[in-house]
């Protein structure tokens, strides 16, 4: 079965950087495009960045433009999120995500705080 496992998440500084990692399973990774979103509390999920299945392509939202780099390993069937100089209106739980046969596909989520 499909699973989406993510990791990385953190307290990071104003400022800062993370790395998350979304390890998937269950499917042929290397011919679904991936997404993350982000939750933040008392706010809907949004899509954040997405990347194509050749990884050739990628699109942000416009708050992450610049600052969030989506990148896969097609070895490893993993999608990661590299976060740079993050403000505290990044915090929020962290997602997953693939659209496979129709299907909507989530992980557990991470959780992300920027504080000082």
């Amino acid at each position: 079965q499909v699973q989406l496992v993510e990791s990385g998440g953190g307290l990071v500084q104003p400022g800062g950087s993370l790395r998350l990692s979304c390890a998937a399973s269950g499917f042929t990774f290397s011919t679904y495009g991936m997404r993350w979103h982000r939750q933040a509390p008392g706010k809907e999920r949004e899509l954040v960045a997405a990347i194509s299945p050749a990884g050739s392509i990628t699109n942000y939202a416009d708050s992450v433009k610049g600052r969030f780099t989506i990148s896969t390993d097609n070895a490893k069937n993993t999608v990661f999120l590299q976060m740079g100089s993050l403000k505290p209106e990044d915090t929020a739980v962290y997602y997953c995500n693939a659209q496979i046969r129709g299907r909507d596909y989530w992980g557990q989520g991470t959780q992300v705080t920027v504080s000082s």
